[in-house]
C-alpha cells in the first residue's frame, strides 16, 4: 500500500492512504513499530463515506475491524456510526478513587494480603460468579445509569459529580431489539471485574513537580494510596454488540454496501438501525459507568473492613474509553468514535464536569500489571486529536504469542516476587494470567512520552502498583 508521510511538529504523522488521511502520534520509537496491518485497517475503516477525522494514539494496536487505539469522526447531518470503531466491550473505561493512606500504611505486605482478601470478598473476579445486589433493578440502572442504583449504594454526592457523566440518555424503546435473557445475564454481573486485561490495583502516587498546583486541587499527595479499576459493560454490552452487530450486516447487505474487512459494519446515523444502535449503546454506557461504581463501592467495603468504618475512598474520576458520543466541534456537531482513545479535556473547556471545569478533569491511563499507570490533564493543543489521548499501555502480542514468548520466571521477576516491593496479585498461579504479563504489553513510559510530546496532554501523577486483583 502507498503512503504518503508528512510530520506536523513533535509527534503527530500524517500519513496519505489511498482513501483518506490517518494522523499517528508518537515519538519515533513507537512509530516505528506500526506494522503495514494497521494501515491497511485504518484505510479500511476510511471507506466509510463522509469521514472528517481519524487518527491513531500511541497505544493503537490491531482490533477486530478497527485498531483499538483508533479516534473517527462524522458530522451529524451526513455521518456514519460504526459499532466496529466503538468496540464490542462498549463503555469499558477506567475509575480511580483517592484514601487518606499513605504508601508506608500498607507497605506491610500482610496487610496488602488482607486487603486483597477483603476486596475478593466483595467484589466477584470469577467469570462464573455473581454478585449478591438483589435490591438493585437492571433495568433502572441500564436506563437512568448512576440515577438508577438505590440510594444506600450512593456513598455520597461526589459518586455522582465526579464522573464523565453519570446517566446517558436514550429511547427505551430500542431495547425490544434485545434478547429477552440479556436481562437475566446481565444482573449478577453488576459490581464484577469480568477477565482479561479488567483489574483493581492498589496504588501510591508519585506527583509530577510541575504540576503539583493541580495534583493539590485535585487532592492528591505524594505517597498516597489510590485504587484504580478497570473494567466495562460486561454481558450485557457484549451481548447487544453481538446481536444488533448482525442487523447493521444485514442492512449493509440490503443496501449493496460492502467494505473489503466484513467486520467493518457501519449505518447513516438518521437511519434506524443507526438510530437504534445508538440507543442501545447508550444502554450498555449505563451499565458500565454503574458497572464501575459497584465496584468501587464494594472496595470501599473491602477498606472498612480493614482499616475500620470510617474508611472514605472518595472517587476522582471515572471515564471510558470504548463509544461514540455527540460532541462540538469546528462550529457544528460531530459523532466522535473513540475504540481505547481516552478524551482528555483542559481547564475552562465546555465539556468539563462542573467539579474540574477550572483545572480540567484527571485523565486515567492505566499501565500493564508491574508497570506504572498515569493520570494525566489535557492541554488546549489537544483539539488537533479531537482531545483524545492513548487508553493504556497498548497490546503488544497477542495472548498465544505471550505465553509462547515469556516465562512465569520473567513475569515474577517483573513483579518483584519475593522482594519488600513485591507487587501482590490475588492468584496463587502466575501461568494463569501469564498472557497479561508486562511483557505482552508496549512500554507505557514511551506511550505517555509519545502523548506530552504531541503536546495532547500532561502528567500530573504516576500510579505506582502495590498489589493487583484480576478477574479470571
Amino acid at each position: 500500500m502507498n503512503r504518503i508521510h508528512k510530520l506536523h511538529g513533535s509527534n503527530h504523522h500524517e500519513i496519505g492512504l489511498e482513501h483518506g488521511s490517518l494522523h499517528v502520534f508518537a515519538n519515533d520509537e513507537v512509530f516505528g513499530t506500526f506494522e503495514d496491518r494497521v494501515y491497511e485497517m485504518a484505510d479500511n475503516n476510511l471507506r466509510i463515506p463522509s469521514s472528517v477525522y481519524m487518527s491513531y494514539t500511541p497505544d493503537a494496536h490491531i482490533g477486530i475491524g478497527t485498531c483499538i487505539g483508533t479516534t473517527a469522526v462524522w458530522g451529524l447531518k451526513d455521518g456514519f456510526v460504526s459499532p466496529s470503531i466503538v468496540g464490542v466491550d462498549i463503555g469499558c473505561g477506567m475509575r480511580v478513587h483517592t484514601t487518606p493512606l499513605h504508601k508506608r500504611d500498607i507497605q506491610d505486605k500482610g496487610v496488602r494480603r488482607a486487603l486483597i482478601r477483603a476486596i475478593e470478598k466483595y467484589v466477584p473476579t470469577n467469570e462464573r460468579k455473581n454478585s449478591n445486589y438483589e435490591d438493585i433493578d437492571v433495568m433502572e440502572v441500564v436506563q437512568h445509569g448512576l440515577q438508577g442504583l438505590p440510594e444506600r449504594y450512593v456513598p455520597g454526592e461526589r459518586w455522582l459529580t465526579h464522573v464523565e457523566q453519570a446517566s446517558f440518555a436514550f429511547d427505551p424503546a430500542a431495547l425490544e431489539y434485545l434478547p429477552p435473557n440479556i436481562r437475566k445475564n446481565a444482573h449478577g454481573q453488576l459490581g464484577t471485574l469480568g477477565s482479561g486485561n479488567h483489574f483493581c490495583e492498589i496504588q501510591y502516587l508519585e506527583i509530577a513537580e510541575e504540576h503539583k498546583d493541580t495534583a493539590a486541587a485535585w487532592g492528591l499527595f505524594d505517597g498516597q494510596v489510590v485504587v484504580m479499576i478497570h473494567s466495562g459493560s460486561r454481558a450485557w454490552g457484549a451481548m447487544l454488540g453481538r446481536e444488533y452487530t448482525q442487523v447493521i450486516r444485514g442492512a449493509m447487505q440490503s443496501w449493496g454496501v460492502t467494505n473489503p474487512d466484513p467486520n467493518v459494519i457501519y449505518a447513516p446515523i438518521g437511519s434506524t438501525e443507526g438510530r437504534t444502535y445508538l440507543n442501545l449503546m447508550n444502554s450498555a454506557l449505563n451499565f458500565a459507568v454503574s458497572n464501575r461504581h459497584m465496584i468501587a463501592f464494594g472496595v470501599q467495603e473491602a477498606f472498612r473492613e480493614v482499616f475500620g468504618p470510617q474508611m472514605e475512598l472518595p472517587v476522582l474520576y471515572d471515564l471510558m474509553h470504548n463509544y461514540a458520543l455527540k460532541e462540538f466541534h469546528r462550529n457544528q456537531g460531530m459523532l466522535v468514535h473513540r475504540k481505547g482513545a481516552t478524551r482528555a479535556l483542559p481547564p475552562k473547556h465546555y465539556m468539563n464536569t462542573p467539579a474540574y471545569m477550572a483545572t480540567g478533569h484527571p485523565a486515567l491511563i492505566p499501565g500493564s500489571m508491574g508497570t506504572s499507570s498515569y493520570i494525566m490533564v489535557g492541554r488546549d493543543e489537544g483539539i488537533k486529536n479531537f482531545y483524545s489521548i492513548c487508553h493504556g499501555a497498548g497490546r503488544l502480542r497477542s495472548r498465544r504469542a505471550t505465553k509462547q514468548a515469556v516465562t512465569v520466571d520473567q513475569f515474577e521477576q517483573s513483579l518483584k516476587v519475593g522482594t519488600e516491593d513485591e507487587i501482590l496479585v490475588n492468584h496463587r498461579s502466575l501461568a494463569a494470567i501469564l498472557d497479561e504479563c508486562p511483557q505482552a504489553y508496549k512500554d507505557v513510559d514511551q506511550i505517555i512520552d509519545s502523548v506530552v510530546g504531541a503536546g495532547l496532554a500532561d502528567v500530573v501523577a504516576k500510579c505506582r502498583p502495590m498489589a493487583a486483583i484480576k478477574g479470571l
